[in-house]
């Protein structure tokens, strides 16, 4: 018998412990999933996933399949143990069902089912099927095939046998209830780079995805046998690094089993990312606090050291030596606590110390014993230091000038007359003529304007002291009233809606990702609470006798005039170049009125793959955006040449 197999044979029906009944998941989603928007949608496959990534730290389980159907449901397919179906030793009813119909019911609370769990083993799967249309589990174990359905939460048919099997695993079909969610259509890259997360988090588990509703389905296979070491060098595959391979720490102490991948590149950014039992904690946490401290303290022991750091010399601080920083940090515990209800921040206190501890050991072992990748290390840390300080004395030059002038807004921007930022919008508009348009256009009680000229800075490029004193993002920076990098403050924004307006062509969109490039890399903040959105200004104008209406683009043209019962023959049109070809009251009409204007809310589901598309495009290598134009060419629907 396999060692996996001998551990399956561990996973028995008086594991699955009760804590309370399943009520109140329909009436406040919210509060189980985040939200009911796409995310808290997808959060539901990733909750099913994560039981079946439960099974493969068990050591029961190393394959696992997510389909997502025609029809709009998705499977999660996993060859693990397979969920108990006996009777439940306390309410007497199949364990699977009590898994399903009752909150807080699994085998991770204390039973020794799981050693380390990140899912909410029955908690999630109780969740996912109250906010289910229908569920439809089939657990394959002791030799039978078992299956039972539910629907919206409750139990819609009693556990049969239907087949017999010579393997073990979990099935799940599931399909989300269109009277809770906003919208019910998967996007399968949005899953596809969670997904990867999982795979590079668990070395040698294969994590399969399909995509069934294409004519011809998608398939996906992710398999990282270097697990996080892999990871980090996913993260740096377009930059120049200053070390081969990546640092690679682990450690386990006290139960707590911590994983830490390393490696230093030419940029100027912080990419560190950081997991409890898979989870990704976004807010970092005691896992993160120990980490960063152990990295401060054995690159500044080191730099001393050996004479890198005189004296005289200030100390490195935290900031320098995470400049140019690509990091992993992975940690699996048996009781995590986190804090909130979408669990983004680890607050176990003993964490902190295990992980400094190990960090700090391992670290500076690895510096003495490659003195020559030490020392590229180091000195890009002191070029760093030098960098803030240069950086320092360009803000503080900034700040003395604001103080100087005789306002400190800057002298383009046309200001609104409500005080509350609540209640305030400023449109960042491409080009004088455009932003004269939208001067003229705007409501004045609640609209501001700022006009943009020029080439703008991509910072992606660019060190920091560059940034500030830019003439074209300085003033963005003003007028919203936050700073920006470390000085950046929310509670002082200005306004809380800051949309782009710029033109539907190709410089506009390069426009949009030069000012979304800045807002990621220093203002990440007004992106992750809501405040930057994108204006959509219309691309036709169609006419039939008097009456007119707008399109955005070729498709919504076609719907347009399908609604209309409009023949092409019978309209004229008029293709917008620019936002500037608008007459202030058109412009106001299509994109600035509250009523009739269509603003996109931009968004970060997933932190890591937005840094690697801001660095593919933006970045300073070519090649990466080669490809990325390669394989997107086909979803282009409007360029103009």
């Amino acid at each position: 018998m396999t060692d996996i197999a001998k551990k399956k044979e561990g996973y028995r029906e008086d594991q699955i412990q009760v804590l309370e009944g399943l009520e109140a998941v329909r009436k406040r989603p919210g509060m189980y999933i985040g939200s009911t928007s796409e995310r808290g949608l997808h959060h539901l496959v990733y909750e099913i996933v994560a039981n079946s990534i439960d099974e493969a730290l068990a050591g029961r389980c190393d394959v696992i399949e997510i389909s997502v159907e025609k029809d709009g449901s998705v499977t999660v397919k996993d060859n693990g143990g397979g969920i108990p179906v006996g009777p439940h030793p306390k309410l007497g009813i199949p364990t699977i069902e009590v898994v399903h119909t009752i909150l807080h019911a699994g085998g991770k609370f204390g039973s020794g089912a799981y050693s380390v769990s990140g899912g909410l083993h029955g908690v999630g799967a109780s969740v996912v099927n109250a906010l289910s249309e229908y569920m439809t589990v089939e657990v394959a174990r002791d030799g039978h095939i078992y299956r039972q359905r539910y629907e919206r939460g409750k139990t819609a048919s009693k556990l049969e046998i239907v087949g017999e099997a010579d393997y073990t695993g979990t099935k799940t079909n599931f399909k989300p209830d269109p009277t809770i969610f906003e919208k019910v259509e998967f996007d399968f890259e949005s899953m596809v780079s969670r997904c990867r997360e999982m795979a590079f988090l668990n070395k040698g588990i294969k994590i399969i995805l399909i995509d069934n509703r294409p004519e011809v389905p998608k398939r996906v296979e992710l398999h990282y046998e270097g697990g996080i070491i892999s990871f980090v060098e996913f993260l740096n595959k377009n930059m120049e690094i200053i070390h081969k391979p990546p640092i690679y720490i682990e450690g386990k102490k006290d139960d707590i089993y911590v994983e830490v991948a390393i490696q230093y590149n030419n940029g100027y950014n912080e990419n560190v990312y950081s997991y409890a039992n898979d989870i990704n904690t976004s807010e970092g946490g005691t896992h993160l606090t120990g980490f960063r401290s152990a990295l401060t303290k054995v690159i500044n022991d080191y730099a001393r050291k050996y004479n890198y750091l005189k004296e005289s010399d200030n100390n490195l601080l935290g900031e320098d030596v995470r400049e140019g920083l690509t990091a992993i940090i992975s940690v699996k515990l048996k009781e995590p606590q986190f804090e909130g209800q979408t669990k983004t921040k680890l607050g176990n206190s003993e964490v902190r110390t295990v992980v400094e501890s190990i960090v700090g050991e391992k670290l500076e072992y690895f510096l003495e014993e490659n003195p020559q990748d030490a020392r590229n290390i180091v000195e890009k840390c002191i070029m760093s230091a030098k960098a803030r300080e240069a950086a320092r004395k360009a803000r503080d030059l900034a700040k003395r000038k604001n103080v100087l002038e005789t306002t400190s807004l800057p002298g383009k921007l046309a200001d609104c007359t409500e005080k509350d930022p609540a209640l305030c919008e400023i449109f960042i508009v491409e080009g004088d003529s455009a932003g004269g348009s939208a001067k003229q256009g705007r409501d004045r009680r609640f609209q501001a304007v700022l006009p943009l000229w020029g080439k703008m800075l991509n910072v992606e490029k660019t060190t920091v002291e560059k940034v500030f004193g830019n003439e074209k993002l300085m003033p963005i920076v003003t007028a919203l009233g936050t700073g920006m990098g470390e000085d950046f403050d929310i509670t002082k924004l200005r306004y809380y809606k800051v949309i782009i307006m710029s033109d539907a062509d190709v410089d506009g969109s390069h426009i949009r990702m030069l000012l979304l490039t800045f807002f990621f890399r220093y203002m990440r903040l007004l992106i992750e609470k809501g405040h930057i959105f994108i204006a959509r200004p219309p691309l036709y104008k169609i006419s039939k006798g008097k009456e007119y209406v707008y399109a955005f683009d070729d498709n919504d043209l076609e719907r347009v005039l399908k609604e209309k019962g409009w023949e092409k023959k019978d309209c004229t049109f008029q293709r917008y170049k620019g936002l500037g070809e608008m007459s202030a009251e058109q412009l106001w009409e299509t994109t600035m009125n509250p009523e009739t204007r269509s603003l996109m809310k931009v968004k970060i589901e997933d932190a890591v793959e937005a840094d690697t598309v801001f660095n593919d495009l933006m970045g300073e290598k070519v090649e990466p955006r080669k490809v990325f134009i390669q394989e997107h060419a086909r979803e282009v629907r409007n360029l103009d040449i």
